[in-house]
């Protein structure tokens, strides 16, 4: 009951929380928020392959543009159709949270069907097929009529909000949270120090990989349907190699394996580049010049393989306790399954 409460507990308190915020802030801010809770979606999301995982992934684009267009498509279609016994607006609301629930069922369908036969390739390897992957998607929507080819499909109700980007990320952190703490985590974690000594000791590397990749897609999928749903418009051009690169630099910023370095990374990053809209002109040569300062000074990441509440400022903190020290401090891969129960291994 007390795992059950503290998994439904951030809902409850955030969802009216959020709507407040909607309603006194700004529209021009309401937007840069929902771009923060989407970047916030993918980098975690990605973090389960790249991070827990310690593959390296670059199809999430390809995930996004799955989950976006069915969305799309599903919410397009039944705009005219109205749950008779419910109001308009709660009525519009279902049928966004039933499109949204498909684009990540087809998001995570396409991920197993990718996952299956590329990701008993390692590396670089596999690397270029995600790449490959997400570019098929690409090309197949431009050449495909029914999804609006190059232009893409526009005239999307304006259903995402606060509320639902705000509700879809602490969902996404709980999920990586819940995960990295249980026993497919750790066996995740066990692949990414070393898959060959992890294989000899009876762990199904092929299988634990292949759910991580299909839960990363679904989350993809997800994003995907909110970003679309947000500016109303959903084209190809929006899910190009250039944002998988977007989302794994978030990822590599933040730490691969630390949730919390994930978000707070994707918040600096998408605040970042907002900020540096008024130089237009040099915006992006800034924001890359950071980009390697920030690497060189910190080759791990914001955070390493830790945690946020690691630091020695929340040291203090209540948390699970470490199944046992690690050389480097501690990380994902130090704690129990909820509730810190047993003794040290």
């Amino acid at each position: 009951m007390r795992g059950i409460l503290r998994s439904v507990l951030p809902f409850l308190v955030g969802a009216p929380l959020l709507a407040l915020v909607q309603w006194v802030m700004p529209e021009a801010w309401v937007l840069i928020a929902i771009s923060v809770g989407v970047n916030v979606v993918l980098a975690v999301s990605l973090n389960v392959v790249n991070g827990f995982t310690g593959q390296f992934s670059l199809g999430h684009a390809g995930f996004m543009a799955v989950g976006a267009y069915t969305a799309a498509k599903i919410t397009l279609a039944l705009a005219d159709v109205k749950l008779a016994f419910l109001p308009a607006a709660v009525s519009d609301q279902v049928v966004f949270a039933v499109a949204l629930g498909a684009g990540m069922g087809t998001a995570a369908l396409a991920g197993f069907l990718v996952g299956m036969p590329s990701l008993r390739l390692r590396g670089d390897y596999l690397a270029i097929v995600t790449l490959g992957f997400g570019e098929i998607i690409r090309s197949i929507i431009e050449n495909l009529r029914t999804l609006g080819q190059a232009t893409g499909l526009s005239g999307l109700p304006k259903d995402t909000n606060l509320v639902w980007v705000g509700i879809s990320a602490v969902a996404t952190i709980v999920m990586a949270r819940r995960l990295a703490v249980s026993t497919q985590g750790r066996a995740l974690f066990a692949i990414r120090e070393d898959e060959i000594a992890a294989e000899a000791m009876g762990v199904d590397t092929t299988g634990y990989k292949v759910r991580a990749f299909t839960i990363s897609a679904a989350y993809a999928g997800l994003a995907g349907g909110l970003i679309v749903h947000a500016i109303q418009l959903a084209t190809p051009r929006m899910f190009t190699f250039i944002r998988s690169i977007e989302v794994v630099v978030m990822v590599v910023l933040g730490g691969l394996g630390s949730v919390t370095g994930s978000v707070i990374a994707a918040v600096v990053l998408t605040v970042a580049l907002e900020a540096l809209r008024e130089f237009q002109s040099y915006r992006m040569v800034v924001y890359a010049f950071l980009l390697v300062v920030l690497m060189l000074a910190r080759p791990q990441g914001l955070f390493g393989t830790r945690e946020l509440w690691d630091l020695p400022l929340f040291r203090r903190l209540p948390r699970p306790r470490p199944v046992a020290p690690a050389p480097g401090g501690a990380s994902p891969t130090d704690v129990r399954d909820e509730g810190g129960r047993g003794g040290r291994a």
